[in-house]
């Protein structure tokens, strides 16, 4: 496989015909090799418009995202070189790494420790020394470090928790996944002062749900 040619493929033919224009979000694909943080047994497909398993026996279904969907995602949340970034879910650490590009400081918080030992070992061949992994179930936002400019789950939730709103700075994005399956709402979040938020939704998927996502009341009868 001529690497380069899947790359520029990738870009040409999957990224950018899903509105993702930002040129600098383009041209950061080029840098991130993203190659280098698929799993070994599904390098072949690193450039595929595919969710790829982080393990071969993931309890909860670990995936990475479609490449148009990480790049969205990064247009979209329009982060600047001044932000702090929170990022639940660390996964393979690709996302982790693209957004340390823009950012000032990423705090990624993973729950699984296996999943978390892969990231850092993916992310020590990149010369970034502005992100913080942790090990902990930031379900309902990580208060270490808050409040934050943007914060990112990498899974879904069926509900936004108000705990995770509340660590965003006025002016503050977040992007989460809301819903449930089969048909869930990928979604900007705005804080525009405390309390206060702005929603827009960016379009529909499904994708596995973030352990020990907050629950919605549901009724029984």
């Amino acid at each position: 496989m001529n690497i380069e040619q899947a790359r520029f493929n990738m870009v040409e033919q999957q990224i950018r015909t899903w509105a993702v224009l930002d040129q600098n979000v383009l041209d950061l694909l080029y840098v991130v090799r993203r190659e280098d943080f698929v799993p070994p047994a599904y390098r072949a497909l690193a450039f595929s418009d595919l969710e790829i398993p982080l393990t071969s026996n993931s309890e909860a279904g670990e995936r990475m995202w479609q490449p148009k969907m990480e790049a969205r995602v990064l247009q979209e949340l329009a982060v600047r070189k001044s932000d702090i970034v929170l990022e639940v879910g660390t996964g393979s650490g690709y996302l982790t790494a693209l957004l340390a590009h823009r950012a000032q400081r990423v705090v990624s918080i993973e729950i699984n420790p296996a999943l978390k030992a892969q990231g850092e070992k993916n992310l020590l061949s990149q010369d970034l020394d502005n992100i913080s992994l942790e090990l902990g179930d930031a379900a309902r936002g990580w208060s270490q470090h808050n409040p934050y400019d943007v914060i990112v789950l990498t899974a879904s939730t069926p509900v936004l928790p108000p705990e995770v709103l509340n660590q965003l700075k006025p002016g503050g994005r977040l992007f989460a996944i809301v819903g449930d399956a089969p048909v869930m709402s990928a979604r900007i979040v705005t804080c525009r002062s405390p309390g206060s938020y702005d929603s827009v939704a960016l379009f529909e998927t499904n994708f596995t749900p973030l352990r020990n996502a907050a629950q919605p009341v549901r009724f029984k009868f």
